[in-house]
């Protein structure tokens, strides 16, 4: 069996670099006051010695913890299943690690697990909060108020509490329906139907604003709901050929939804796009390229939001900035919201 070798102290590093404990403290916990060419040789004791700083200790001293919560009020099942969360993820993952921050993934499963969340955030557990997939009446943002963190949402937020300090990264989803349906339109499409994700979600509900600002006067027929899934995708789909079998073209809530209303399609011999044209969502490149055919979708860059996210957490927002442009959506009164612009991407389904 082999020997444990015991590890590097403070005081070793001390010692190594002629220099007190407390100096080589205020140089390991970043503090300022030390001459350079103490701290160098400080940093170069350190190296050395492959000291690792007590995280316990470092944080009674900064009072920081170098970890980050993120919530997604979602179940795993749903989030390791939806390749929109990995991207977002990634990004959040790539910001943290570029400034030494580790990711704490909480997910929700149940109404019981928002006590737990709050009980873990008040406990002084992590520096701030990441926060997404809200849904209409959620409870999280009043847990994470009382837990007193710091925190950005992922999406726009639908709760008015006289707050002005709510920061949060959208994408312009409203603006992005509305490209979405006047390229259907300016394709000859006449029957234009949506299938909605969940309407207690803010990106749902600025979608299917989206699409009605474009088809204003559109049968309500040829709305049908879903749930940002390809199941609810393929429900949605049977219903509306059910109930409107003239309708000429599809824009979808997200590319999962418009995978399922593909399959759909093609079960009712459905040619698309000549018979009909569907648009997506999203732009989650391992559903977008491989659907048959290829999907025209909104674009909106997921990682880009994740990092984003993580960045304003980290090194305090940027109140007011909004996607510039005719769609573009700014922030509601009494918060401080980037909002990302999107774009549609053309491919054979529409």
């Amino acid at each position: 069996m082999s020997e444990t070798v015991p590890r590097p102290t403070l005081e070793a590093v001390a010692e190594r670099a002629g220099v007190s404990r407390a100096t080589v403290s205020r140089v390991v916990n970043g503090a300022h006051g030390v001459r350079d060419a103490l701290a160098e040789r400080v940093r170069r004791a350190v190296e050395e010695l492959g000291y690792v700083p007590n995280q316990a200790a470092r944080s009674l001293v900064t009072r920081r913890h170098d970890a980050v919560a993120v919530v997604a009020a979602e179940p795993e099942t749903r989030v390791f299943a939806d390749p929109y969360f990995a991207q977002q993820l990634r990004g959040i993952s790539k910001e943290l690690t570029a400034h030494d921050n580790q990711l704490v993934l909480l997910l929700i499963e149940g109404r019981e697990d928002h006590a737990r969340v709050g009980r873990y955030l008040a406990g002084g557990h992590v520096d701030g909060a990441l926060v997404f997939s809200l849904h209409l009446h959620d409870p999280l943002p009043g847990l994470v108020r009382r837990a007193g963190v710091p925190t950005v949402f992922g999406g726009r937020p639908d709760w008015e509490d006289g707050r002005d300090d709510v920061v949060y990264v959208d994408s312009d989803n409203r603006g992005g329906a509305r490209a979405a349906v006047r390229h259907l339109a300016a394709l000859g499409r006449t029957r234009i139907a949506h299938i909605t994700g969940p309407l207690d979600q803010t990106s749902a509900a600025d979608r299917l604003a989206g699409f009605r600002d474009v088809r204003a006067g559109a049968d309500p027929g040829l709305v049908a709901h879903g749930d940002f899934t390809p199941g609810g995708g393929e429900r949605a789909m049977r219903e509306l050929l059910d109930r409107c079998p003239d309708l000429d073209a599809v824009f979808t809530a997200n590319d999962l939804t418009a995978a399922g209303a593909l399959r759909v399609l093609r079960e009712r011999g459905r040619r698309v796009p000549d018979d009909v044209a569907v648009v997506g969502f999203d732009d989650m490149l391992p559903v977008a390229e491989q659907t048959d055919p290829p999907l025209t979708t909104v674009r909106q860059d997921i990682e880009e939001m994740g990092r984003l996210m993580a960045r304003l957490l980290l090194r305090g927002p940027d109140p007011g900035t909004a996607a510039d442009g005719p769609d573009a959506a700014d922030p509601e009164p009494g918060t401080s919201g980037v909002v990302l612009p999107t774009t549609l991407v053309h491919r054979a389904s529409a």
